[in-house]
Formats: structure tokens, C-alpha cells, sequence
């Protein structure tokens, strides 16, 4: 069993940054791929980040490649997604999961977070 819980969302002005965190507990997520995703009213959940276990190995969402870093520390159990350049377009509540693979398909995790809600104003 694995409980993620995600923070470091808020409100931010278009071309800044938030970092957000996924804290992992009940057990070492250090074998697990990791993800983030996110959704915004009237849309759905949509693939953001994914990394490998290793954490050596990541893969974006068109739309945040190069604006977005997933990096992951496994001493601490935690998972991060540095934000940068953040457009309105990016409102979003963001959602962290973990899966026996790294993927970029939702189905393919089995926990997932609360949530984390990320407003971008203009």
C-alpha cells in the first residue's frame, strides 16, 4: 500500500514558478514509476510528467517539455515537479501516482493522490 500526498500548489503569476511535492508513505516508492498529472474543470485528466524508477529517465507532455522538470529523491521518498514559465493554460488541479512502470497513461497507475490545486493567473 502506498498513500501520496501532494502540496506546493497555489496561485501564481503567468511566467512564474511553484515546485510541487509528493510525499510517499506506507512504504518505499523507490521501485515504482512515477507520474504527474493533471485536470481542469471541463477537461480531462491529462498526462503531465513520468520518470523511471532510477529516476534517470523521464518523459513529457508536448505541452510542459521544456517549461517542466519530474525529478524524484528516493532516500526521502519524494517526488517534485519544478514549474517554470507557467501559463494560465496550466490551472489545473495536479495529481501524483505510482505504478510498476513508468508510463503515460493513467491506467497504468495504481495510487494516486488528492490532488494539489495550481492556479495561473495572467
Amino acid at each position: 500500500q502506498v498513500v501520496l500526498v501532494e502540496s506546493g500548489g497555489g496561485l501564481v503569476q503567468a511566467g512564474g514558478s511553484l515546485r510541487l511535492s509528493c510525499a510517499a508513505s506506507g512504504r518505499s516508492v523507490s521501485s515504482y514509476g512515477m507520474g504527474w498529472f493533471r485536470q481542469a474543470p471541463g477537461k480531462e485528466r491529462e498526462f503531465v510528467a513520468t520518470i523511471r524508477w532510477s529516476g534517470g529517465t523521464t518523459f513529457y507532455a508536448e505541452s510542459v517539455k521544456g517549461r517542466f522538470t519530474i525529478s524524484r529523491d528516493n532516500t526521502n521518498n519524494t517526488v517534485y515537479l519544478q514549474m517554470n514559465s507557467l501559463k494560465p493554460e496550466d490551472t489545473a488541479v495536479y495529481y501524483c501516482a505510482a505504478g510498476r512502470i513508468w508510463s503515460a497513461s493513467e491506467y497504468e497507475y495504481d495510487y494516486w493522490g488528492q490532488g494539489t490545486q495550481v492556479t495561473v493567473s495572467s
